[in-house]
């Protein structure tokens, strides 16, 4: 189905663009808010940009994955260099994001109590947990594959795991096993 839009917007067509990416950004947006903490307003940013990104590496676009695999792969490398400059800049101010800690909609323009929670405490946990997290239980990457992307043993990306999964819980309120 995206097959023609994307040949078409590879050859410079904006409205098959304009199509990919209603069909497209919503799923984008919330892979990154996940993977940004909740910070609405950097998703958003960051949004645009991975689909500036994909705009411009459309032309070399080879059909050898799904393209919704390639587009969110984009997005979520997108995310994660936005991480590590972030890391490796100094803290910016605490009240920069302080609109982005409300809770966000979701699309039928309501939320659940229990999805803002788990939203929020996904968002409180350490950006490399949320990270793995995000992408093993959200976006269904293999840890050979998180590893990879992240730069960490495959064994780490298991733990890490692990700890998001048990720090979920304590935040939840849980104290089952998964």
């Amino acid at each position: 189905m995206d097959g023609a839009l994307v040949r078409s917007a590879g050859r410079g067509d904006t409205t098959a663009f304009e199509a990919l990416y209603r069909r497209h950004s919503s799923r984008v947006h919330g892979t990154i808010l996940r993977l940004v903490g909740g910070h609405a307003g950097r998703a958003e940013d960051l949004t645009q940009e991975a689909f500036v990104r994909c705009w411009q590496a459309l032309p070399g676009y080879r059909f050898e994955s799904a393209f919704t695999t390639w587009l969110h792969r984009l997005a979520v490398n997108t995310a994660l260099m936005e991480l590590r400059a972030r890391k490796s800049r100094p803290q910016a101010s605490e009240d920069e994001d302080a609109f982005d800690q409300l809770g966000t909609p979701d699309s039928a323009g309501h939320g659940t109590a229990l999805t803002m929670d788990l939203e929020r405490a996904v968002a409180t946990l350490p950006p490399r947990a949320r990270a793995v997290l995000v992408l093993h239980d959200v976006e269904g990457w293999k840890h050979e594959e998180i590893a990879a992307e992240l730069g960490m043993a495959v064994g780490s990306s298991k733990a890490q795991l692990h700890r998001a999964r048990g720090l979920l819980r304590t935040r939840l309120g849980g104290s089952h096993d998964a």
